[in-house]
């Protein structure tokens, strides 16, 4: 594909505008469009927001049936007619405008019958005349053009807003109308060559974790050689097992589960002369990551416990179901780290000989994972806590120590050619992405010129982009 630019451009003066063609008109959104946000209707209560309506569009959490959201974004809808331009339409373009800002939508599957609106943190945006296709503008507003104009005017330290009467204002060059309706078919084109091949990338890498994992549950619960003789464990989620291996509980392998306790901390890594607590989240990935810490505030620095030790298991106790239980080997030296309350730190059993990496392994069977949601409890579904008796109560297996050992350096020479595997799939994605954000600036400021552009008949020029971005 061979895109060339314009033949004449002009300065517009402004930051992030540049240079644009010189047939194309500057503008402001407030010129072209209607825009309209915290829009609603009086007596309605939550309990009318169902699936079968009426609809709400919100930010965050949606009822009802999709709106094409980009980026990962998805969005929903609602009832009842007031004004016309409360009601959405098809073609109308959503923006979120407060928290993440700038992620867009087009208004495409609404029914004749269907009733929609918006909550307070969505703009809609709809043309004044036929002068402009949001189609554009769901383009424009993915472009670096509008990112760098809204890192500009945001305003919030937490909660970052995009205020309407900012919004209006925001400019930027436009082409007549045929032109737009053409680098919006450019753009729906080739983005979707683009993000078939992140799909294709990215259900790669769940394969590879998959079969990652498969490898790491065969090596610790049947061993490292096929000729082994086996016999039944007498635990029905390990089945048959290796004849000369123990199966005992976790409590005769850890003596003790230590914890921290909770402190005032700022939501900042510590540094290196800093005192800092651990996050839930640094054995989310099921790998120890320190920097997931925050830094105590001076206050509380004496009531901190529990430092960090190498070759410990960090086990979160208390967590969402998918995460309560999730377990990391630290597996390097942190000082000034500690422990929080909701997470623990095993001391293991001297009496055993124990290889703390083997059993980190172990951890991540899926059959111990399933115990652990068994035994957990809560008030809520959406947070569990696991008592350290009914951890302690879970199965394990006990090779010899040097039957570990080996079980470990094996891991570790078979997981670290899936984790390169996964390294150069994510390096394609980022790439891809990469491209993806350049085409629609380049395309969308008139930086390409697609006006003799024709959409391919085939899907064979997918391949352009792969060799693009291989790696």
């Amino acid at each position: 594909m061979t895109i060339t630019p314009y033949e004449h451009y002009q300065d517009s003066n402004i930051l992030w505008i540049d240079k644009y063609p010189s047939h194309w008109t500057l503008t402001r959104v407030k010129y072209e469009a209607y825009v309209k946000a915290r829009v609603g209707w009086h007596g309605l209560k939550s309990d009318d927001f169902t699936d079968e309506g009426p609809y709400l569009v919100t930010g965050s959490d949606f009822i009802g049936p999709k709106i094409k959201w980009q980026n990962c974004y998805h969005c929903d809808l609602p009832r009842y007619e007031q004004d016309p331009y409360i009601q959405l339409k098809n073609g109308d373009l959503l923006i979120t405008k407060d928290g993440t800002i700038g992620k867009v939508a087009l208004v495409d599957n609404l029914k004749t019958d269907d009733k929609a609106t918006l909550n307070s943190g969505v703009f809609v945006v709809r043309p004044l005349a036929d002068n402009f296709t949001t189609k554009f503008y769901f383009w424009l507003l993915q472009s670096s053009v509008f990112k760098t104009f809204v890192d500009f005017n945001k305003t919030g330290s937490t909660i970052v807003h995009l205020y309407q009467d900012t919004f209006v204002n925001f400019s930027y060059a436009s082409p007549e109308i045929k032109e737009q309706t053409q680098i919006a078919a450019f753009l729906d084109h080739e983005t979707a060559k683009i993000d078939t091949l992140i799909e294709k990338q990215q259900q790669l890498i769940e394969l590879l974790k998959e079969k990652r994992q498969a490898v790491i549950s065969h090596a610790v619960t049947k061993g490292l050689s096929p000729q082994a003789p086996m016999k039944d464990s007498g635990v029905e989620w390990l089945g048959e097992v290796p004849d000369h291996w123990d199966v005992l509980r976790l409590k005769h392998l850890i003596q003790s589960l230590e914890s921290g306790c909770s402190v005032n901390a700022a939501d900042i890594p510590a540094k290196d002369n800093e005192i800092g607590v651990l996050k839930t989240s640094c054995v989310y990935t099921r790998q120890f990551r320190v920097e997931e810490n925050k830094t105590v505030i001076l206050d509380d620095l004496s009531r901190v416990k529990c430092p960090i030790r190498k070759g410990a298991i960090i086990i979160s106790r208390m967590n969402t179901p998918e995460l309560v239980g999730a377990s990391a080997l630290v597996d390097v030296e942190a000082e000034n780290i500690y422990l929080p309350d909701r997470l623990w730190q095993t001391i293991f059993n001297d009496d055993y000989a124990i290889n703390s990496e083997y059993l980190a392994h172990f951890m991540t069977v899926t059959g111990f994972r399933n115990q652990i949601s068994l035994a957990a409890e809560g008030a809520s579904s959406s947070m569990q806590n696991i008592a350290k008796e009914d951890y302690l109560a879970i199965n394990t297996l006990l090779p010899s120590l040097n039957e570990q050992l080996n079980i470990v350096e094996y891991l570790r020479l078979t997981t670290d050619k899936f984790d390169e595997l996964v390294n150069k799939a994510n390096t394609a994605i980022n790439l891809m992405q990469e491209r993806r954000t350049a085409l629609i600036s380049a395309a969308v400021t008139g930086k390409i010129d697609v006006r003799n552009w024709i959409a391919p008949t085939t899907s064979s020029d997918a391949t352009e982009v792969q060799q693009e971005v291989s790696v």
